[in-house]
C-alpha cells in the first residue's frame, strides 16, 4: 500500500491504538485522531488507491481541467473504506495575472480538522466565520449552486500568502485554499467541482505531479 497514516492535525506519523471504541489512532502530539492518508508522490496508481480507500465519500476536482494544470497532491481521513471522514486535492497551474497557482480543496465532516490545516485558521470548523454577512463568491458542483464565505487568517504564519472561503456542501464542509492571495478572482459563478470518484474511465486522462503544495 502506497499510502501512509498520519495525523490529520499534523505530520507526524500515527499509530493504531486498538482500545478505542472509535477505531482512532494515535498521534504523539494531538493524542487520539483519524488517519490521514497520504501517497508520497502524485501518480495515476496512487490516486486510484486513493479512491478506493474512500470510495463512499466524494473527491472534489475543479473540472475541467486548464491547460497546463496537474493534480499535484490528494489525501483521505478515515479508518477504512467505508469509514471516509474527509478528502482532499490539490491541482496547480499557472494563471497571467498570478503566476504559479496552488488551489486546494477539501471536504470533510464537522470537526475534522484537515481544512483549518490547510488554511491555518484557529477553529476546525468555519461555521463561526461564515454567519450573518453575504457571501464571497458562488461556485458550482455539477449543477448545483454552492455559495462561499471569506474565511479570516490572520492569526496565521504568512496570513497575506493565500485566500480562503468556506462554506457548506451536502451536509459538509468544503474549504477551498488558494495560493497565492489574489488567486481568489479565479472563482465565480462557472468555476465546476466534480466528483472524479465517479468518472471512471476519464480519470486515465488526468495529468499528474509536479511541486507539491505545503499545509
Amino acid at each position: 500500500m502506497s499510502l501512509a497514516a498520519s495525523c490529520v492535525r499534523c505530520s507526524a506519523p500515527v499509530l493504531e491504538a486498538p482500545d478505542d471504541p472509535l477505531g482512532r489512532w494515535a498521534c504523539p502530539e494531538h493524542g487520539l485522531t483519524h488517519a490521514l492518508w497520504h501517497a508520497e508522490e502524485a501518480s495515476y496508481a496512487a490516486f486510484a488507491e486513493h479512491l478506493g480507500a474512500s470510495r463512499a465519500f466524494p473527491t472534489y476536482l475543479p473540472w475541467p481541467l486548464g491547460p497546463g494544470w496537474s493534480v499535484t497532491d490528494f489525501a483521505a481521513v478515515g479508518d477504512g473504506p467505508e469509514q471516509a471522514r474527509a478528502t482532499l486535492t490539490c491541482i496547480s497551474g499557472t494563471s497571467e495575472l498570478d503566476g504559479p497557482v496552488d488551489v486546494l480543496v477539501v471536504l470533510e465532516e464537522a470537526g475534522t480538522g484537515l481544512g483549518a490545516r490547510c488554511a491555518s485558521t484557529r477553529y476546525d470548523d468555519p461555521g463561526t466565520e461564515i454567519i450573518h454577512r453575504p457571501p464571497a463568491v458562488r461556485i458550482r458542483i455539477d449543477s448545483l449552486s454552492v455559495s462561499l464565505w471569506d474565511v479570516s487568517t490572520s492569526s496565521a504564519d504568512g496570513e497575506f500568502d493565500r485566500s480562503v472561503v468556506a462554506g457548506e456542501a451536502g451536509g459538509r464542509w468544503l474549504w477551498i485554499v488558494l495560493r497565492p492571495a489574489s488567486a481568489l478572482l479565479l472563482l465565480g459563478d462557472d468555476w465546476i467541482l466534480r466528483d472524479v470518484s465517479r468518472l471512471g474511465p476519464q480519470l486515465v486522462e488526468l495529468p499528474f505531479g509536479g511541486p507539491r503544495p505545503t499545509w
